[in-house]
């Protein structure tokens, strides 16, 4: 049980298990920035291609849908927090072969697309595990929204502050030295994950292929969680595919280098992290749905306005909307699926949202590469803002839908906010 009380905003840390987790994972989400960031760097200074960015990302992201929501159900009949460990000792010992590979100079194409299959494959166990414990570590259903909200601005933070310390730390001294970082930091969230003392959780019975169609039969029969996963992958095909791009801006558009990539990344983590704030101080889920569809329309218009500009002080104010927009959908629809879930499904459903999150994400990359390599990334952006902006009309005629049925799955009413 909970001894501290703390102001609502952050009421969950007043769980010690979700605090031991939370000071582990701001490290470990912190160094994993700090890659991600150098990692894109490098692969646009030995090859200067758009495409290859795209690529990196997808084997980097595809795995999530590939391999994820067979991941969740595996998941489910499993200890969650000893195969944690696990992945994480596993996701540290990738990071140091990166930067060894680096350091010595053998890194090439080759090894940067395995590199990034293997992180991608690491992550598809990783993400619906982290996800999927964290209400085992508040162990109350009312403080699992402002948890996974808290979760959500630690890894906004990292976007927020790993860039541009990436972008220094690749001036200063190599992408090598990056990935040793990010290698180091998992060694925090370990420790933390041996410190928690918790109960058994309840496990899937059955073979993985039983519990993997148990958890599908749910998501497509249950017509707000379809919904909603429809929306992750129209968000997440368009929007989130700005990222594989920015290097491209940075260099070609803004004629920057690694450090101007770092801002652009931190101003998009800024807005991000507005957007946890935000959510973290709701008290109710049925207003989510407003939020949800707002924040597609904000990333429709700050993708619009991105890929027009050419000054960079305009694109950073398009990159804090865009975060601010792409994550107060993510991660509010993340909030209300979870609330929802029964306890035995949590590792299907949260595998299923982070398949619908990265694995679109990863689809979007790849084919904004490919496209911005043959019309630019201008102009690739403005295609895909406009994209969104039609699935926006889409949305705005099913918002009163979706809001009265997560309205009466909570016991509240439908103007709840």
């Amino acid at each position: 049980m909970s001894t501290l009380v703390l102001p609502p905003a952050i009421r969950s840390l007043a769980h010690r298990n979700f605090r031991l987790y939370f000071l582990g994972q701001a490290i470990s989400i912190l160094g994993s920035w700090i890659q991600q960031v150098a990692l894109s760097w490098l692969v646009y200074r030995l090859t200067g291609s758009a495409a290859l960015l795209g690529v990196t990302a997808f084997c980097a992201l595809i795995p999530q849908l590939l391999v994820g929501p067979l991941a969740g159900a595996w998941i489910d009949k499993q200890d969650k927090r000893k195969w944690l460990i696990g992945i994480q000792s596993l996701l540290a010992a990738q990071a140091f072969l990166l930067a060894g590979l680096t350091w010595s100079g053998l890194i090439g194409t080759g090894f940067i697309i395995l590199m990034s299959l293997t992180l991608g494959i690491l992550n598809s166990f990783d993400t619906p595990l982290r996800q999927s414990l964290i209400g085992s570590f508040v162990g109350s259903r009312e403080d699992l929204p402002n948890a996974l909200a808290l979760n959500a601005m630690l890894f906004n933070a990292g976007r927020f502050v790993g860039p541009p310390i990436a972008g220094l730390l690749v001036g200063l001294t190599s992408e090598a030295a990056c990935f040793a970082i990010n290698g180091f930091s998992f060694l925090a969230l370990i420790g933390g994950l041996r410190f928690i003392q918790m109960t058994a959780s309840p496990r899937a019975s059955g073979s993985v292929g039983q519990v993997f169609k148990e958890g599908v039969l749910y998501a497509w029969q249950t017509w707000t969680v379809r919904m909603l996963i429809i929306t992750l992958i129209g968000l997440n095909l368009t929007a989130s595919a700005y990222a594989v791009l920015l290097p491209v801006f940075a260099r070609d558009v803004f004629a920057g280098d690694a450090t101007t990539l770092g801002w652009l990344w931190g101003a998009a983590g800024c807005g991000a992290f507005a957007s946890t704030i935000f959510l973290a101080t709701r008290k109710t889920i049925p207003g989510l749905i407003t939020a949800v569809v707002a924040g597609v329309a904000i990333s429709a218009v700050a993708l619009l306005l991105f890929g027009a500009t050419t000054r960079l002080p305009l694109a950073l104010t398009a990159m804090v909307a865009l975060g601010f927009g792409i994550s107060v959908c993510n991660v509010g629809i993340n909030m209300i699926l979870q609330s929802a879930a029964p306890d035995q499904l949590r590792g299907r459903i949260v595998s299923f949202f982070t398949s619908a999150r990265f694995g679109f994400d990863a689809l979007g990359g790849l084919i904004a590469g490919f496209v911005a390599g043959a019309l630019g990334a201008g102009q690739t952006l403005l295609f895909e803002g406009v994209a969104l902006f039609l699935f926006v009309i889409f949305l705005l005629t099913r918002r009163h839908r979706l809001t009265a049925q997560v309205s009466a799955a909570h016991g509240e009413s439908s103007n709840g906010h």
